[in-house]
């Protein structure tokens, strides 16, 4: 069974780049618009991986990481932050967020690919 990769973002442009990306690694893309579609697909699909933007609608990605977090079924999943804003304070807000790697966009595709494979190859499964 190919390993699934949740994308957040509300550029539909990005998720069709990164969804492209995660299918070129032979792994099934879910995408969502918002932080609210976001928390409801990791918690029903259990992915192997988030990819979030830091501005999403409804919940951004800061809160939806800290969700993410804090839930039991969720605590565990590897989550990437993809995001236009590059300060180190940005990536230091989303690591203390809880994200587990930071990446500014515009992305180089083989680059996140690499990465995404890393995180899900090296991440060792939740139990349960």
């Amino acid at each position: 069974m190919s390993a699934k990769v949740l994308i957040a973002d509300d550029e539909l442009y990005i998720l069709e780049s990164v969804s492209y990306v995660v299918r070129s690694a032979g792994m099934t893309p879910l995408t969502a618009e918002d932080g609210q579609e976001a928390l409801r697909l990791a918690e029903t699909e259990k992915p192997d991986l988030i990819i979030l933007d830091v501005m999403l609608p409804k919940l951004s990605g800061l809160q939806v990481c800290q969700r993410l977090r804090e839930n039991p079924l969720t605590r565990a999943v590897p989550i990437l932050m993809l995001s236009a804003r590059g300060q180190e304070s940005d990536e230091a807000q989303g690591r203390r967020s809880g994200a587990d790697d930071y990446m500014t966009k515009p992305f180089s595709p083989r680059r996140l690919k690499t990465r995404i494979e890393e995180m899900v190859l090296h991440h060792e499964p939740a139990d349960g």
